[in-house]
């Protein structure tokens, strides 16, 4: 007779396929959950803000040729009546200082070597008398540093001085021209035409786009940026001299050159510092072909306020600013921010597009970087460096042994909204375009 089996034998069996099962699951799956990748946290990008700047108005004089620029802002920003090339009169001694500085270079505090003025130098000041020029005494013997005979040749704008300089730099007067047509080549001003050194010939011509540029190199040169704004100075022999440009220390003037071609023709290249938002802007403007002098200066005040009105300190994004919003399967949160403060000096009516890359993350530390907001004002690009404002805390071993049938790595298959407000898979670069509206005009009367 067959021996029966015991119930309990049964059992031990499923127990002992039950254990092995359990051991299984901790000793593979356990390890396999906690080490397996996670889902990537999608980004929830912030929507573009749009805003629109105030189209330019400059008021230029109804008179001559015009034009206006800013430091930082390449080219004219707008520009009235003939732009073709115009006499410079005695604008033509900021070419002749820059070419003798090249030459013979000064530190801002320098005198700089002496200078003996000779014979020579009072047959100069005769012939420039005898053409109506204006001048300065000059004696032979007399001694004066390369410095002092700068401030001459510029604050009252002494025209024998500027050859006497160019002479004792290059030794004569074609010499120099030379040195500075190779000079104005150099420098991408070859719609500035010189024959002397001085201005008395109305062979000496330039554009007022070019005297723009003109003026800039100008204010770049740190001995001419202190002399050219100088009201008065006090010089050896020749005493006390006074600045031709009667609007220095007015409306922000401070510079550059005075010019008066004949009797009815008065030219000023001037610059001017204002305030535009947050930041101080450097303006550079010429006038060319005014009646005099007087009539030229009542119309720069309402044009540098014309400027100024019509250009804007554009913020593009402060420090902190939220661009993108991450938030992890296990309940993290952080935010993609602005690194730095980050704004454009802008004329007129600006062209903005914004475009956005956000990496996608699993965790990461307070002031990680994770991606780039990318602007392009006007054709100029400006990249803006998007960090983690927080530590975001990478999956825990609970929510790992919890979702043991997760996906892959890789970005969630969840949709991210972009800067526009449409879905996308937070693992692309985010696009977008906002635009402040219009185009930079070339062109204002």
């Amino acid at each position: 007779m067959p021996r029966e089996e015991k119930p309990r034998y049964g059992l031990r069996r499923f127990v002992a396929s039950v254990s092995v099962g359990l051991i299984l699951i901790i000793g593979v799956g356990v390890p396999v959950s906690i080490v397996a990748p996670v889902p990537q946290a999608q980004a929830e990008v912030a929507a573009a803000t749009r805003s629109a700047t105030p189209a330019a108005d400059p008021v230029f004089p109804s008179f001559g040729s015009s034009a206006i620029g800013a430091v930082g802002i390449d080219g004219v920003l707008a520009e009235h009546g003939p732009q073709t090339p115009h006499e410079m009169a005695s604008i033509t001694k900021m070419v002749t200082t820059l070419v003798l500085l090249e030459k013979k270079p000064l530190t801002v505090d320098e005198q700089g070597p002496t200078i003996t003025f000779g014979q020579k130098d009072v047959q100069i000041l005769r012939d420039v008398i005898a053409q109506n020029g204006s001048w300065q005494p000059v004696q032979a013997g007399w001694r004066v540093s390369e410095r002092a005979a700068i401030e001459t040749t510029l604050i009252p704008s002494a025209n024998n001085y500027a050859e006497s300089l160019a002479i004792w730099a290059f030794g004569s007067v074609p010499n120099y021209l030379v040195a500075a047509h190779a000079f104005l080549k150099a420098h991408h001003l070859t719609d500035i035409s010189i024959v002397d050194t001085n201005g008395l010939s109305a062979g000496d011509r330039a554009t007022p786009a070019a005297l723009i540029r003109l003026g800039e190199l100008a204010l770049q040169n740190p001995v001419l940026a202190a002399i050219v704004q100088k009201r008065a100075a006090d010089e050896p022999n020749v005493g006390e001299i006074t600045n031709t440009n009667e609007l220095l220390g007015s409306n922000g003037v401070n510079g550059i050159k005075t010019g008066t071609y004949g009797i009815s023709s008065a030219n000023l290249l001037f610059s001017a510092r204002v305030r535009v938002g947050a930041r101080t802007v450097q303006l550079v403007g010429v006038v060319l072909g005014a009646k005099d002098h007087p009539t030229l200066d009542a119309h720069v005040p309402a044009l540098l306020a014309s400027v100024t009105k019509s250009l804007h300190d554009l913020s593009l994004a402060t420090k902190g600013q939220v661009f993108a919003t991450y938030r992890t399967k296990w309940g993290g949160v952080g935010k993609a921010v602005a690194a730095e403060d980050v704004s454009r000096l802008v004329w007129g009516r600006a062209k903005v597009q914004r475009s956005a890359a956000v990496e996608s993350i699993t965790g990461g530390r307070k002031g990680e970087h994770v991606g780039t907001v990318t602007y392009v004002v006007d054709g100029k690009r400006v990249v803006v460096p998007l960090v983690l404002d927080r530590d975001v805390l990478a999956a825990p071993v609970w929510w790992r042994l919890t979702h043991p049938l997760r996906c892959p790595a890789g970005p969630d298959t969840g949709p991210a909204a972009n800067d526009q407000g449409r879905l996308i898979s937070p693992s692309r670069t985010i696009q977008s375009k906002a635009t402040l509206a219009g185009s930079r005009p070339s062109t204002s009367t």
